[in-house]
């Protein structure tokens, strides 16, 4: 039986509110925290899934990236899924078991189910849904790009995997420890897959150059996988790079690929000096860089200029 949270009110509110919620289909049962902007809402406002990383929760997962902080401010909805302790005890998601990687099963069913009940339950701009994610999460959040493009616009992988290179433990650890210098994605078990896809699904993707817990070659293979996605755009996107600096923090450089109106359809954003945390994250909270750039601000600004049915 499914936990559904309050219904939106129709008068105006001052502050949001993060309720607790639970959502269960033959892939399992999975709680989840909802964030609700406060106000009168006169139209149906977007919608931002969160996939939290190992070692978290929904709760701890909002502290750090604080994307409730944009979500009041401009006025969207934020899905915090929460894998189970006892689906996996250090609660990662399984992105790398192969019933977790198709859609319509396991962990991609739940998190599509919850989401189209979300999107139910709130009036939710069908148009303006996205998924992001950090570790894990991140990968996860790859899987939903590459199995339900339907239902997001967009996807942000924040320290990710690309899609499809482990089938079991032992090859994600593998997949996350090692880059494509170390010969990782010339082993044809761990050889990114060709994504044969109906839409390219618009991405952000974050990545600290001193990461350790997954090694930073992973973020161009995430990037060069979901570009060749969209090589088969009328005409090739155009990079731009540039590189810049956080005051008193880190040095990062953003690359971006623009269709032929100038539109990013991909982004890079590569932070020099930062590990495994969340750039730009709440420093009083575990796996963050507050010294990067405003990871959550900048998937916003991504995702506010793509939707569904959009060219």
């Amino acid at each position: 039986m499914t936990t559904k949270p309050h219904r939106v009110r129709s008068e105006p509110r001052r502050e949001g509110q993060f309720l607790p919620g639970s959502f269960t289909n033959e892939g399992g049962t999975r709680a989840y925290r909802l964030y609700i902007p406060g106000g009168k809402h006169a139209q149906a406002l977007p919608l931002v899934v969160m996939l939290h990383g190992c070692g978290q929760d929904s709760d701890g997962f909002a502290a750090a990236t604080r994307m409730n902080v944009p979500a009041e401010r401009e006025k969207f909805f934020v899905l915090y899924p929460e894998q189970a302790a006892q689906a996996n005890p250090s609660r990662c998601w399984h992105w790398y078991k192969g019933e977790d990687q198709v859609r319509g099963r396991g962990e991609p069913s739940i998190i599509a189910g919850m989401t189209r009940e979300i999107l139910s339950m709130h009036g939710i701009d069908a148009a303006r849904v996205y998924v992001a994610g950090h570790s894990a999460g991140a990968a996860m959040a790859m899987v939903m790009g590459v199995n339900y493009p339907d239902l997001f616009a967009a996807i942000g992988v924040h320290s990710g995997l690309p899609y499809g290179v482990a089938h079991d433990l032992a090859s994600a650890f593998a997949a996350m420890q090692q880059g494509p210098g170390a010969g990782l994605f010339q082993r044809e078990s761990v050889i990114p897959p060709v994504l044969n896809m109906p839409r390219a699904v618009p991405a952000i993707v974050f990545h600290g150059d001193r990461d350790t817990t997954v090694h930073p070659g992973n973020g161009d293979q995430v990037l060069a996988q979901w570009a060749a996605v969209h090589s088969g755009e009328p005409r090739p996107l155009q990079l731009t790079t540039n590189r810049s600096r956080v005051p008193m923090g880190y040095a990062y450089t953003r690359a971006a690929y623009h269709d032929a109106s100038g539109q990013a359809l991909l982004e890079q954003w590569m932070v020099h000096g930062a590990g495994h945390g969340w750039s730009g994250g709440n420093p009083e909270v575990w796996y963050t860089e507050p010294r990067g750039p405003d990871a959550s601000e900048e998937m916003v600004r991504f995702f506010r200029q793509h939707a569904q049915g959009e060219p």
